[in-house]
């Protein structure tokens, strides 16, 4: 396995520190890998989602419509 050395504000290695504290992380490095596995899994979710969206097609709605629509869906939760 390799080690990386990381530079943080203090600030932040407070957070990463007190993560470890509350015990559901064994040493910061868990804590690290945990974060690392997360934006692994956000990142590929992400590339799905263009994929399927380019599969799709064009869609026969106008952009205005759309951002209607998502405006309307955020305003009513």
């Amino acid at each position: 396995m390799a080690t990386m050395n990381v530079s943080l504000p203090d600030l932040m290695r407070e957070w990463v520190e007190g993560q470890v504290k509350s015990g559901e992380y064994a040493n910061v490095s868990d804590y690290i890998r945990d974060l690392i596995r997360h934006d692994q899994r956000r990142h590929q979710s992400l590339e799905e989602a263009v994929r399927e969206g380019l599969a799709s097609g064009r869609s026969s709605r106008k952009a205005e419509d759309i951002m209607r629509m998502a405006k309307a869906r955020l305003q009513n939760g």
